[in-house]
């Protein structure tokens, strides 16, 4: 290669590490005598993911780089035990640089070793199943690292070989997808991940850099004109299709997950349908919606259009819905709590001083909207690690511009457990949700959006069995306050975001029976009176 002068990692070596003070990372020979045995089976495929995503190295509280078995011993039995059935892990394919996240992969058969050795990620992935978890991988076949001694850039002296092109933005390689030796690395990558490591499933990044020809730098299709021509890459468009036919048919209780921005039609129907075969999408519109809305006064919050936001979505193709994933904690932007409660989170989060109105407002809204979210936004719900108890700070990793800091690339368990602080209400009101999906299965059971009260700042929808009262407004409670319903009867509160043990202001009671009249309202062939407070969320289900 280059007349001998260049040295490189084999692609396909599985265990990579750095030697101190090095940058490049050096191919290790890993064939231990004993090799792992995995001990518990996977747990059957859930057909409602509520998923966990989460970063091994950052996932403890000391300012260093967490391990898989401190992963393990930590935070596996902590998600279970909140709810969630399924834990998304980023950075696990090896990237020479830190701070990308994950997202300069060099090594993509490697299990980072910054974490660990293969056999801790293995033992990690084996006790998540005995725990009943689903385990995704964030994979990227989207584009790879430039590094070129400890990556595929420049493999054999060129530019091609694995690749055709570079990211304008990402600095970052672009895979040559209609090259059949890429496709073979590509796919086997896939394989290796499942058949080695036991992963249930994928989730996609950059899907639209990959689908768009101009790499998702400028207009993005919105139309069928737009999904089936000249804009699409039809190579990596084939590419997507084939990786989930081969999933599929190899592992049919495989999981994929597409991070698309296009809404791109087929995306998630079956490949003998001509669709593209994943099984959901995530709902990237989502969280740059509540965004927005941080923006904007809370008397002037539409709710026609948070409903719309939350429920447009293609028919038969299912949604991961999110208020915010690692995406909206990186630094330069903020956190949902962030953004509500920002500098007073440092000084007004005890339980032993009063609300101020800032800390109170933050708290509500914050419970509100991820109720709203998870219980009318798609077919599957995802957090970020911390998100659930509303951790104050963004994420940074160390770098050169914070002198190498581990500060904000942690994360502060100590605030939810410290029954002091009310950041232990947020993870409650976190629990109770999942606990009540749990119960109910209400992610995959029909929804129909009875009313969006703009005066009112009201939300009221029904989702299977359940029946989800929001109010959003910043002052007006309102009493005998009439909802449709579709199924008559005897209903009771089976979740109330105003209970003192969510943080709330204990307005309703906790015993209190509804029964619905037969008096159509709002499209619904029945109807009832409740009490509904301001900035509170109740959720009704019949009464056995």
């Amino acid at each position: 290669m280059n007349n001998g002068s260049i040295t490189r990692i084999d692609p396909w070596s599985k265990y990579v590490t750095q030697e101190k003070d090095n940058p490049v990372y050096d191919g290790i020979f890993w064939n231990p005598s004993h090799q792992y045995q995995f001990r518990h089976q996977k747990p059957p495929k859930p057909d409602r993911l509520r998923i966990y995503e989460a970063h091994i190295g950052m996932a403890n509280e000391e300012g260093r780089v967490g391990t898989y078995k401190e992963f393990a011993d930590k935070m596996l039995p902590y998600i279970a035990d909140l709810g969630y059935n399924c834990i998304q892990l980023m950075a696990i394919m090896e990237h020479t640089y830190y701070a990308s996240f994950g997202y300069q992969v060099t090594n993509f058969y490697a299990a980072s070793s910054r974490y660990g050795t293969p056999d801790d990620l293995k033992a990690m992935i084996d006790r998540a199943h005995e725990l009943g978890l689903t385990v995704l991988l964030d994979v990227i076949h989207s584009h790879a690292s430039k590094n070129s001694e400890d990556g595929l850039n420049l493999f054999d002296g060129t530019e091609g070989a694995y690749f055709k092109g570079s990211h304008p933005i990402w600095d970052s390689r672009l895979f040559d997808y209609d090259s059949w030796e890429v496709l073979r690395f590509l796919l086997s990558n896939l394989r290796w991940w499942v058949d080695e490591y036991k992963f249930d499933g994928f989730r996609f990044d950059g899907i639209t850099a990959m689908l768009l020809n101009n790499r998702a730098v400028g207009d993005i299709p919105q139309d069928y004109d737009g999904y089936f021509g000249s804009a699409i890459d039809p190579n990596a468009l084939r590419y997507l299709t084939l990786a989930n036919y081969i999933l599929h048919l190899l592992y049919p209780d495989i999981i994929s997950i597409a991070e698309d921005a296009t809404g791109f039609a087929t995306l998630c129907r079956p490949t003998d349908e001509g669709g593209v075969g994943f099984d959901y999408r995530l709902a990237l519109g989502m969280p740059d919606k509540w965004k927005k809305q941080m923006l904007v006064r809370d008397e002037d919050w539409d709710m026609g259009s948070i409903t719309w936001e939350l429920s447009n979505r293609r028919w038969k193709e299912k949604t991961v819905a999110y208020v915010e994933s690692h995406d909206q904690a990186l630094v330069g932007d903020k956190t949902i709590a962030f953004w509500l409660m920002d500098k007073e989170m440092y000084t007004g989060m005890s339980v032993l001083q009063p609300y101020t109105p800032i800390i109170d407002r933050g708290i509500q809204l914050h419970k509100l909207i991820r109720l709203v979210t998870f219980g009318l936004g798609g077919e599957a719900y995802l957090t970020f690690m911390g998100n659930e108890f509303g951790h104050p700070e963004w994420i940074d990793f160390p770098r050169p511009g914070n002198n190498w800091s581990y500060h904000y690339c942690r994360r502060q368990w100590g605030l939810a457990k410290d029954h002091l602080l009310r950041y232990q209400h947020l993870l409650a009101f976190e629990k109770s949700m999942l606990q009540l999906e749990k119960k109910h299965a209400w992610l995959n059971k029909w929804t129909y959006v009875s009313l969006a009260h703009e005066h009112d700042k009201i939300i009221v929808f029904e989702r299977g069995e359940l029946i989800f009262a929001i109010n959003f407004h910043p002052t007006q409670s309102v009493s005998d306050y009439r909802i449709g319903v579709h199924t008559g009867g005897k209903y009771k509160i089976v979740l109330d975001s105003d209970t003192e043990f969510h943080g709330g202001h204990k307005r309703i009671s906790d015993d209190g029976e509804y029964f619905t009249e037969k008096s159509p309202h709002c499209n619904r062939e029945n109807s009832m009176l409740i009490y509904l407070p301001a900035r509170c969320g109740l959720v009704f289900a019949p009464a056995q």
